[in-house]
């Protein structure tokens, strides 16, 4: 199992820190570091700043929103970055849910989401395969555009400049079953929002028969302590706020995994708490279990036995969430045994 830095999105500003730990994760020999965006800073500028900064380290995000560009803009971001580090890059996507989509990007939420993140790879794979001019007859994301208000000029084109690596490996978020098993039939990697080594089930039989190669990347917050629950709260601060507040009450699918998971309930009350305006009744509602089922924290001996269930699993790259160098020294540690 390989492990990568997950850096996440910014809060009200950069933080000074994720250059020094991306270089401390490159000696220690971490496969690769990854960014995120939500409605704040955005995931490639802060990798390309990385990967001006690093040599070896391979470079993801996780996630890029797909409302936020078309699909040519972002394989026009993904192929300048994989020229610019030398092949590091790694594309990874997530399609968000209505409040952001059309909240922030002034979109439409797709009708239908798996065909929408299908097109969009598609279109993806076609520039950076660069064979023939981009041409997709697509529900969603038509390449001419050929819509009712369309002047009718547009012609397909290819990219001027020539990818890199016409097979940039390709990530998507998924949470659903359906679009899980889409995922591993027109992907290169899943990222798994939310991952318990005990409950594999929960995705349905699409891990069954993974294709050879496929990179199963999720993300998990590390952190080497000693009071558990102490360790635990950061890891409640984000589920409270994924939960309760990325989402409308009616339709947030990330409190619908959490009940897929088996704690229906607590998620339906987190998410009350939150909309109510009790931000922190609803992180301490979160239950300690669950918590940590999906992270590792604790003491060094703690975090080593738990992480054999991790090993024994599909997962093929564990994106820690690390506040710290000497975390991130531990995890390496444990994980070259």
């Amino acid at each position: 199992m390989r492990l990568g830095l997950a850096l996440g999105y910014w809060g009200r500003g950069p933080s000074p820190g994720h250059v020094p730990l991306a270089q401390a994760a490159e000696r220690l020999g971490y496969d690769s570091v990854w960014t995120a965006e939500s409605w704040g800073s955005d995931a490639f500028t802060p990798l390309t700043w990385i990967a001006a900064h690093t040599s070896r380290i391979r470079l993801g995000t996780a996630v890029a929103q797909m409302a936020a560009r078309s699909p040519t803009t972002t394989a026009m971001h993904a192929l300048t970055l994989d020229h610019l580090s030398g092949g590091r890059m790694m594309l990874g996507l997530g399609l968000s849910g209505p409040q952001v989509v059309e909240g922030w990007y002034g979109r439409p939420f797709p009708a239908s989401p798996l065909t929408a993140t299908r097109e969009y790879v598609d279109v993806l794979r076609q520039v950076l395969r660069r064979e023939a001019p981009v041409e997709l007859a697509g529900r969603f994301h038509p390449h001419p555009y050929r819509g009712p208000d369309a002047t009718g000029l547009g012609k397909p084109l290819k990219p001027i400049t020539h990818p890199l690596r016409p097979d940039l490996p390709v990530l998507l978020g998924a949470e659903g079953p359906k679009n899980v098993a889409q995922t591993t039939r027109i992907a290169d990697g899943w990222l798994p929002l939310y991952w318990s080594p005990t409950r594999p089930e929960v995705y349905g039989p699409a891990l069954a028969d993974l294709p050879e190669g496929f990179l199963v990347a999720p993300m998990a917050q590390v952190r080497v302590c000693d009071d558990v629950a102490e360790g635990l709260l950061p890891v409640k601060t984000m589920l409270g706020f994924y939960i309760g507040g990325m989402g409308h009450a009616a339709r947030n699918f990330h409190a619908d995994l959490m009940a897929r998971m088996g704690y229906e309930e607590q998620a339906r009350r987190i998410q009350r708490l939150f909309l109510e305006g009790r931000r922190q009744e609803a992180v301490l509602a979160v239950p300690d279990a669950f918590a940590d089922e999906i992270s590792l924290v604790g003491p060094r001996e703690r975090i080593a036995e738990r992480l054999e269930s991790w090993r024994k699993g599909p997962v093929t790259d564990l994106l820690a969430l690390a506040p710290d160098p000497h975390t991130l020294r531990v995890l390496a540690e444990l994980n070259s045994r």
